[in-house]
């Protein structure tokens, strides 16, 4: 039996917000800590400050904020799929990641997940394992589209 036909799976979460925590975790990943921010011109740094710390500070928050925002099966969600993706648990576990999930605070869900180094590569693995992917939206969000 196929997963889509045993359970409706990842129902406490939209694919557009986990794609939202995806494009900001890449760009978190993005942050070079060995460049330091300085007065000159960007064009001629190759824009190396844009992967600053100091540049990264707006998206962190971002990322931050947004997952704050989140009610609290939308972010269990979010975690059970990076767990999925990270291969702790099945896609056909999904309810028991997202139960095991809401019992898990020790810390905020951002903090938490900010943790995993390869956040955004476990969460397009999970919305894969279902199926799903980012290329919609990523299409919708890019310059020009």
């Amino acid at each position: 039996m196929a997963l889509r036909e045993c359970e409706p799976e990842m129902a406490e979460i939209a694919v557009d917000k986990v794609c939202f925590v995806v494009a900001k975790a890449h760009e978190l990943l993005a942050v070079d800590e060995g460049e330091t921010p300085d007065a000159s011109n960007p064009a001629d740094d190759r824009d190396r400050a844009a992967l600053t710390d100091e540049a990264v500070a707006p998206n962190r928050r971002e990322f931050v904020e947004f997952v704050a925002a989140l009610d609290a099966d939308e972010q269990n969600a979010l975690v059970a799929l990076a767990w999925i993706g990270r291969g702790d648990f099945e896609p056909a576990d999904w309810r028991a990641a997202v139960a095991e999930a809401a019992g898990r605070r020790e810390t905020s869900t951002a903090r938490y997940l900010l943790g995993m180094p390869l956040l955004p590569d476990y969460l397009e693995d999970a919305l894969s394992a279902f199926d799903r992917s980012c290329g919609d939206f990523i299409e919708r969000e890019a310059p020009g589209a």
